[in-house]
């Protein structure tokens, strides 16, 4: 009958049917029985077993019938269904175990076959369709996806590092007289030149179940119905959502925010919504809902003020996705400009869009670099200049700058014309507001209020007296504010009192409270978490012998140079010929690709410690079918692993890579980003570290490579937040490759004491005692490091030590 096998003994097996029959009662007749098909008439002869004799047999046979007729339904029961998973729990399914046993057929397994456990000489019988109808009691699509994932991964693990490229010699090849033996992990290949006859795809099939990907970023879709497009009123029926007389959250906004971001929409009402309105810093980590928090304020904002004209002032790159969230996230329809969209290029075509803006209840989005061009253009005194420089330092009544850090310089253009903005209402969004120097925070600080330290003589003068001043530097009246920088630097940075570093900090946070609203990414129990690592390399002994000359140059070319010799010391003769390490180089010039590509045909792979580390960790992604994040400073390095892929493994731009460089317009990034994030052809994407900041979501990436150390720790930070960000589904592993006893161990080392600083100063919780230094990074066993691809030998090989956090 072929009903599903239970736990009991051999001697209580399911009796056949003629058994059931003669234990029948004489109701029923032949006749009757031949109508009844199996198995659906047991539960009526059923009704004949003697119940202190046979009723423990005909509740077995009952729930049988029970699990049968779901079975045949398509459906397994609930109760079914958990007591079969519970079942499964306590015996689960070891890797070695598969690995070990012979299949039920063909000595492998397929995806939809029943597991070792399920098979006995009792089910001999069953047909094929009987294990496939019951093959969900045992492993589910997303436990056996993970269970051949391991596989995959143990196969490649127990596989030798990279070897050169010049085994594959297309020559050597043709040479060859082949003899074909069978490799378990890689198929027929000949034993001399390497040459893969049948891969071991084609000689064993195996089914793989692609998951099912979220589109979802950090916020749910939510239907646009009447209800949620009502007016901003003060007779709003939700009452919880009133900050103040004046401004309310809209209730289709208020059921998404979280609760930082509610403190975050009290705090800007707080600054800008105010009787004496002033500006103020939002300083929330990359991923936390800061677009969201700026939309849904704005809207309140421009609903209580309607002359209300906002400017935004951010990244061109990022103009685009700010439109697309303000679409998503509109209660009412306000139109918004740029010049981008239009092609304003010249000062009259520019002009007629800035009178649009102005004429019109909407918001204009500029770039930086336009912002300040048209402000500081001089030399072309003409009336469309002058119009259109008095609309944008005039009109603003509410200047909103994204990524505001970007304006920290007080020696550039761009803080020294938004300066001149007149509005006192100005807004900093930044999420890494700490960059190099203590200087660069109050010059922000200055940009919101002006003369921010003279508003706090008190504190300035408290601070003075208990911080460790430079030598050299002597306090003076002209000179107080740039040894108060210095002074406030050395301490968190050098002293040994923790006590004093805690006072200090207590100090600028009274300081700074009222106008700096800072949000920390606390992810947890949101995202699945993050690791994140410095790896030590050791150069190879060709690296040694190219990098001693390092030191002798100056900094600059010192970190880029380098760059490129921490990956191969063959890209110094790359370089000496083509001394541009730009990105345009490269972009308007095939012949230099031809260059690197007849470099990489000849290079031992082996000379390159990090082309060896990046060649070993691609592997191992691809064996758990994880996608790689790989990110520069510089065009070169990515360019080489970028042709280094094209040439091993004959991947593709936009199809298995894809890459962003400050050259790439704002539609390639968009369809950069949608590609990687939701192909499941998508293997590895490079970026520009520069480029890929605010307003990128690289979240199909659960692996982060960084392959040089820039000098400013706030970039490193921003890269892995790339992928570490809401909408992630994976832990995120970050590799941060540092080439070991070399220059670039001297410039980590500075970047550890800037980032420690950035922690002390927002994040060190003074009231609870220690040190303050908890935030730095701490060594530890590779073996113990709680990641499979560091613990693997392959990657372990190169690493000096290991350090996290």
């Amino acid at each position: 009958m072929g009903f599903v096998s239970v736990s009991h003994p051999p001697s209580c097996r399911v009796p056949s049917d003629s058994w059931i029959l003669r234990s029948r009662s004489k109701s029923i007749s032949q006749s009757e029985l031949a109508k009844r098909p199996d198995p659906f008439f047991l539960p009526d002869l059923l009704d004949g077993f003697e119940e202190t004799k046979y009723g423990w047999l005909a509740d077995d046979v009952r729930k049988l019938c029970e699990l049968k007729r779901e079975l045949l339904n398509g459906s397994v029961s609930s109760v079914e269904e958990k007591e079969a998973r519970q079942q499964k729990k306590e015996k689960p399914v070891k890797l070695d175990d598969v690995l070990s046993q012979e299949s039920v057929t063909s000595g492998v397994y397929s995806g939809s076959d029943a597991t070792p456990e399920s098979y006995n000489e009792e089910d001999s019988s069953k047909t094929h369709t009987d294990y496939d109808n019951e093959s969900h009691l045992f492993r589910d699509a997303e436990e056996e996806e993970e269970l051949w994932r391991e596989m995959a991964f143990a196969q490649e693990s127990s596989k030798v590092t990279v070897e050169n490229l010049q085994d594959n010699d297309p020559k050597q090849i043709e040479d060859c007289e082949h003899s074909f033996i069978y490799k378990d992990d890689v198929g027929e290949v000949c034993r001399v030149c390497g040459l893969i006859k049948t891969p071991i795809e084609r000689i064993i099939e195996v089914v793989y179940y692609k998951p099912k990907k979220s589109r979802r970023t950090y916020m749910r879709e939510q239907e646009d119905t009447e209800e949620t497009r009502m007016d901003f009123t003060e007779n709003s029926s939700s009452q919880t959502n009133i900050l103040g007389d004046k401004m309310f959250i809209h209730p289709r906004h208020d059921s998404e925010m979280r609760p930082h971001q509610v403190e975050g929409f009290k705090f800007l009402c707080n600054n800008l919504a105010a009787d004496e309105p002033g500006g103020c810093i939002l300083a929330h980590a990359p991923g936390s809902g800061k677009t969201f928090l700026l939309i849904s304020f704005l809207q309140s904002f421009m609903a209580m003020d309607q002359q209300a004209k906002p400017l935004i002032v951010l990244p061109k790159g990022i103009v685009e996705s700010w439109k697309r969230e303000f679409t998503k996230w509109a209660v009412e329809n306000i139109p918004l400009y740029d010049l981008y969209s239009v092609k304003a290029e010249s000062r009259r075509q520019q002009l007629k869009v800035l009178r649009a803006w102005v004429e019109e209840r909407s918001i204009l989005f500029l770039g930086y670099q336009q912002f300040a061009k048209i402000i500081c253009d001089d030399g072309n005194i003409d009336e469309f200049s002058e119009d259109c420089k008095r609309i944008l330092l005039e009109k603003p009544t509410l200047l909103i700058l994204d990524e505001g850090h970007q304006s920290r310089n007080e020696e550039t253009n761009t803080l020294i014309t938004l300066a001149r903005v007149k509005t006192p209402r100005k807004v900093v969004l930044t999420g890494t507001l700490f960059q190099n120097k203590v200087k660069e925070v109050f010059n922000i600080l200055n940009l919101v209020r002006p003369k921010f330290l003279k508003r706090h003589r008190e504190i300035v003068s408290r601070i003075m007296s208990k911080a460790e001043i430079p030598s050299g530097k002597h306090v003076n009246q002209s000179s107080i504010e740039n040894t108060f920088f210095a002074a406030v630097e050395l301490t968190l940075m050098s002293s040994t009192e923790s006590s004093a570093k805690a006072s200090l900090i207590k100090d600028l946070r009274e300081m700074t409270r009222h106008v700096l609203h800072y949000h920390k990414a606390d992810f947890r129990g949101l995202l699945p978490g993050l690791t994140e690592f410095t790896v030590m390399l050791n150069l190879s002994s060709a690296q040694r012998d190219e990098v001693k000359g390092l030191r002798k140059m100056e900094l600059f070319k010192q970190i880029s140079l380098g760059a490129a010799l921490y990956i191969h010391p063959k890209l110094k003769t790359f370089l000496e010929a083509n001394p541009s390490n730009g990105e345009k180089s490269f972009a308007d010039s095939n012949n230099l690709l031809k260059k690197l590509d007849n470099l990489l045909k000849k290079i031992n792979v082996r000379d390159g410690v990090k082309m060896k580390f990046f060649l070993n960790l691609i592997a191992l992604c691809e064996s758990t079918r994880e996608k790689l994040l790989v990110f520069s400073q510089y065009i070169i390095p990515l360019k080489t692993l970028e042709r280094l892929m094209s040439l091993t493994k004959g991947w593709r731009l936009g199809k298995e890579m894809f890459t962003i460089t400050g050259d790439s317009s704002s539609e390639e990034r968009e369809l950069s980003m949608e590609r990687f994030n939701n192909s499941s052809d998508a293997k590895v994407f490079f970026g520009s570290i520069k480029a890929c900041g605010e307003g990128i979501s690289l979240v199909g990436a659960s692996r982060v490579m960084i392959l040089d150390v820039p000098l400013n720790p706030s970039v490193t930070q921003q890269a892995v937040a790339r992928a570490y960000r809401p909408g992630q589904t994976r832990r995120v592993y970050a590799y941060r490759l540092v080439a070991a006893d070399s220059p670039e161990e001297e410039c980590y080392e500075t970047c550890s004491r800037k980032e420690m600083i950035s922690k002390m100063w927002f994040e060190w919780n003074v009231g609870c005692g220690g040190r303050g230094d908890e935030f730095g990074f701490r060594a530890m066993d590779v073996d113990n490091s709680g990641d499979v691809f560091l613990e693997t030998t392959k990657m372990k090989e190169d690493i000096k030590c290991l350090y996290t956090r």
